[in-house]
């Protein structure tokens, strides 16, 4: 019995052990049961972790890829809803009231209206009165140019008193000659030109006086010229209408394309009315009256108005054809007290 008992008793006290052993190691830690300490447990712990990092990055580039996708189907749609679009919208257009190139302005300094056109479209030549009772005068000037602001300066008073009272026509065509030569690169003879062509459009009988401001405020050729403000400030200034139309124009450089296309028409020629062939900028400002070429003072007002009566006495010269069918040319006759004789200003008291 007695031996029975002593063995009753160890194999208690080593079950009461081991439990006691069991529980304590469930007691711990969470982490200390999945730590294996055998080298086989160690090796399936590696490879559940490896396995674990693989179906993450596995769902990584399922995201990415997925991604990607999405990505090239929206490009795919963008592009062909820009050739869409392109496709379907009508050309680029110039501006309004320029169908010449030019702005023609006549009696009051109102301008002549006509449609938008194509930007490449062939300029429309307004033929000449050949009445010999109204002197057209033609301008290709570019608003950086040095002697373009000082004729422009010198003449414009006497210009707008003959067109005004309806005795001449003026057409002035804005060409960017000098675009490349403004400092910091901001072609701002080009930006003037299309400022010009915003004015056209949107108020053209206010174009007389903007064009005048422009010249009065002319920047130096080696300057980076006027800003964007302070041309819109000129357009207000000379009375236009449209004043957010105006500046939103010149801001977006909406007719810079066809400031350049037309400066590529007049370029290579042939001008309109004229003997001359293209405008160089050699040239600027090239001044036409009735078709002839004026190369005299760009700073002597009084040269410029002789060169007037020249041109209008040559008209009158000029044998005109006769509507009686087989009768002979002659000429007209001594002009009117409609025609327009120019006279020079009073010369101001001796001091």
């Amino acid at each position: 019995m007695d031996g029975s008992a002593s063995i009753d008793q160890a194999f208690d006290a080593s079950g009461s052990a081991r439990i006691r052993g069991k529980r304590h190691m469930t007691d711990g830690s969470p982490g200390a049961d999945r730590t294996p300490t055998d080298a086989r447990g160690i090796a399936r712990q590696k490879a559940r972790e490896l396995r674990g990092k693989q179906r993450r990055k596995d769902r990584r580039n399922r995201v990415l890829v997925r991604t990607g996708i999405v990505v090239a189907i929206v490009a795919v749609v963008a592009i062909v809803t820009v050739v869409l679009v392109t496709s379907i919208r009508p050309p680029h257009r110039g501006p309004a009231n320029m169908a010449s190139d030019g702005v023609f302005i006549g009696a009051g300094l109102k301008a002549e209206r006509s449609p938008a056109r194509a930007v490449d479209a062939k300029p429309t030549a307004r033929p000449l009165d050949t009445t010999g009772q109204v002197v057209n005068i033609s301008t290709y000037v570019d608003y950086l140019c040095q002697y373009c602001g000082q004729f422009e300066r010198t003449n414009n008073e006497q210009i707008a008193k003959l067109v005004k009272s309806g005795a001449a026509t003026l057409e002035i065509h804005p060409l960017p000659f000098y675009a490349n030569r403004s400092a910091q690169g901001t072609q701002y003879s080009l930006r003037a030109s299309n400022a010009a062509a915003c004015v056209a459009n949107y108020s053209p009988d206010s174009f007389f006086d903007f064009n005048r401001l422009m010249f009065e405020h002319e920047p130096g050729q080696t300057s980076a010229g006027l800003t964007d403000a302070r041309i819109a400030s000129y357009a207000k200034q000379a009375g236009a209408d449209h004043m957010s139309s105006i500046r939103s124009c010149i801001t977006e450089r909406t007719y810079e394309n066809w400031a350049q296309a037309a400066l590529d028409r007049a370029s290579t020629g042939p001008l309109p009315n004229s003997d001359v062939k293209k405008v160089t900028a050699d040239q600027l400002p090239l001044v036409l009256v009735d078709g002839q070429h004026y190369t005299g003072s760009v700073t002597d007002a009084s040269d410029f108005r002789a060169f007037i009566q020249q041109a209008q006495g040559e008209r009158f010269a000029t044998p005109q054809p006769t509507d009686t069918p087989g009768a002979t040319s002659t000429p007209t006759p001594t002009p009117t007290s409609t025609a327009i004789i120019v006279t020079s200003p009073p010369s101001p008291p001796a001091g």
